[in-house]
């Protein structure tokens, strides 16, 4: 599995403060963070992997160092990869954190 195990440790540091349970599960080829077994985050190589509704993919994808997740070589919906520049702080991290774990809820 290869991932960036230091983003992932900044994840797991980020969603201990929700108080709400989360796991891992292996996916795409690095690891997810699942509420109540909803994806909500996760990292691919050195790419956050965050799961939006669609309605808030164009505004991210308009940041510098947002994409479409194209795991299967076409966007996949309600999916983007955010590079490191887009979270080098933790308030950061949290909004994207917070945009995957509002997505899981709404699928409860």
């Amino acid at each position: 599995m290869a991932f960036n195990e230091d983003i992932a440790n900044r994840v797991r540091q980020s969603i201990a403060l929700i108080p709400e349970p989360f796991t891992e599960k292996k996916m795409f080829g690095g690891i997810a963070f699942l509420y109540k077994g909803k994806m909500t985050v996760g990292v691919v190589k050195e790419e956050l992997m965050v799961r939006v509704f669609e309605n808030k993919m164009q505004p991210l994808l308009d940041q510098a160092h947002v994409r479409p997740m194209d795991f299967t070589g076409k966007p996949m919906k309600e999916f983007i990869f955010v590079a490191l520049e887009e979270f080098k702080t933790e308030e950061q991290l949290q909004l994207f954190i917070e945009l995957g774990l509002e997505h899981a809820k709404s699928k409860l």
